[in-house]
């Protein structure tokens, strides 16, 4: 399973942005110079996430991109979901049959259980873990978010 470039450095930016929107906000240049993405990409990315209501921006001297929403109301969920959407969604099998218009295995898949059993694990962390977790320097607000929202990842720390 990979994280596209897309949806990392999209966190990436809305994370920055997150950090900066108390001082007044940042451009794309600053955010480009700050994660190590080009601004062409860096633009497009906030660009993104400007259109899907996450960010928003202000013109001028001051101006820059700030966060539109509180970063406690900003499920990583739906940043996921407008970067790449999901790992295993509708069409997936669709996407992968081979050489024939429909999978060979789709009566009896067992692998396209374990792939819904996955993305339904994900989606609850994922809708459980805000950008405000992200943002806590410690990193334990969002720990401890995920080890209340998936007991077996609790059961593991446990030991």
């Amino acid at each position: 399973m990979k994280i596209s470039a897309q949806e990392e450095y999209g966190i990436r930016c809305l994370l920055h942005i997150g950090h900066m929107t108390a001082t007044g906000g940042s451009s794309i240049s600053s955010i480009s110079k700050a994660e190590h993405i080009s601004p062409s990409n860096t633009a497009k990315l906030v660009r993104i996430l400007r259109i899907n209501g996450f960010v928003e921006s202000s013109r001028g001297k001051d101006g820059g991109y700030t966060l539109a929403r509180e970063p406690e109301d900003i499920k990583l969920s739906e940043v996921f979901e407008v970067l790449g959407g999901k790992l295993f969604g509708v069409g997936f099998c669709d996407r992968y049959a081979g050489t024939g218009e429909v999978c060979s295995h789709f009566d009896h898949c067992t692998i396209r259980s374990f792939w819904c059993a996955i993305q339904s694990v994900l989606d609850h962390v994922l809708d459980q873990t805000t950008l405000k977790h992200l943002m806590d320097p410690t990193g334990l607000g969002w720990w401890k978010t995920c080890l209340a929202a998936n007991p077996l990842l609790s059961q593991t720390t446990d030991k």
